[in-house]
């Protein structure tokens, strides 16, 4: 199935035609940057103005930065706070009018790699976390998705995992690889202690430098780059579209 991802990240809003089955993108992924304030009105003029850029008139997955349970927003981050308590789904269709379909934009990442990536076939609990201009978390047991995580609003030494080892607190604090490995080390090591899981699997725009920060990080656990590095979001909410008209019939 061909479906419209888009992906809501706190500096840039990334969209494509995502072909489903393989996760390829079908046309060059596109970047726009997120507005200021990223209240309602504001993204939703972005989301219209990405479906016509891309000539698209199917389905759309769109992968949003907060809480989203039951069909509303609970708790958001990077976006304006008139976000909470509004439906984005409802939003973000009657603005595009088109059938959207929305989701945690971490756990879209993850459901790309648990579909089709690093963590496909995996059993038992997979993490997914994501770093970028905050700290995401998608989790999935035997490929499904348990909800409503939020592990990036852990406390670490008094201060939320969000605000302290993101990539954007890397390049604010001018930390080195090492330095800043020593605390993402230390959030996943209190996440193993916790859910002993399978898999950790980090995503997010620094997946692209794995190679400088993960053979610093040493754990029991397996800890792998998503395999679609900063596309996965973009892919997981083609996904998660899919996956729902599927459930409708």
């Amino acid at each position: 199935m061909e479906v419209l991802g888009i992906d809501i990240g706190g500096s840039g809003v990334k969209a494509a035609p995502v072909n489903t089955a393989t996760g390829e993108l079908l046309a060059e992924r596109y970047r726009a940057r997120t507005p200021v304030p990223a209240t309602p009105d504001a993204l939703a003029a972005l989301v219209r103005s990405l479906a016509e850029r891309f000539e698209w008139y199917g389905p759309v997955g769109c992968g949003f930065p907060g809480i989203i349970r039951a069909g509303t927003v609970r708790f958001a981050s990077n976006v304006a706070r008139g976000w909470v308590g509004q439906q984005p789904e409802t939003v973000l269709s009657a603005a595009s009018g088109l059938r959207v379909f929305a989701l945690n934009d971490a756990t879209a990442a993850g459901l790309a790699e648990v579909r089709l990536g690093a963590g496909r076939d995996v059993p038992g609990l997979v993490i997914v976390i994501t770093l970028g201009s905050g700290v995401g978390s998608g989790m999935f047991v035997g490929g499904k998705v348990v909800p409503h995580t939020a592990l990036g609003q852990l406390e670490i030494d008094g201060k939320k995992v969000a605000r302290w080892a993101s990539n954007k607190v890397r390049e604010e604090e001018r930390l080195s690889w090492k330095e800043w490995s020593k605390r993402l080390r230390k959030f996943l090591q209190k996440l193993e202690r916790v859910f002993s899981p399978e898999l950790f699997i980090i995503g997010g725009g620094v997946s692209a430098d794995d190679a400088e920060f993960l053979p610093l990080i040493k754990l029991d656990t397996p800890v792998v780059p998503a395999q679609f590095r900063n596309q996965a979001g973009i892919i997981g909410a083609a996904i998660y579209a899919e996956e729902r008209l599927a459930a409708e019939g």
